[in-house]
């Protein structure tokens, strides 16, 4: 839960409130909250458009989003050693 981490801790520095920041993405507050908590996963408009509202760079953020995606991924795999060499398989494979 990288990324709700993030923007909740960027919300609560800035002032924002969830609805704030719900209505200029475009989607319900209870819908934020749930991305905020980790519960939901954010679409990549939203994030492009969350690091925009927060004066975050970008990347940055879709870099935590991605490391979301990544951690779900192996999450359910009981061997921590498994789920590092399995990274590393993935990662020789992307670079």
């Amino acid at each position: 839960m990288l990324f709700g981490n993030k923007i909740k801790e960027l919300r609560d520095e800035q002032g924002l409130l969830q609805r704030q920041l719900a209505a200029a993405l475009e989607i319900d507050t209870p819908m934020f909250s749930k991305i905020e908590r980790g519960n939901r996963r954010a679409k990549r408009e939203q994030v492009i458009k969350l690091a925009e509202l927060l004066h975050q760079d970008e990347k940055e953020m879709l870099k935590l989003w991605l490391a979301d995606k990544v951690i779900d991924a192996v999450g359910d795999e009981d061997d921590c050693g498994l789920k590092r060499d399995a990274i590393k398989v993935a990662q020789k494979e992307i670079v």
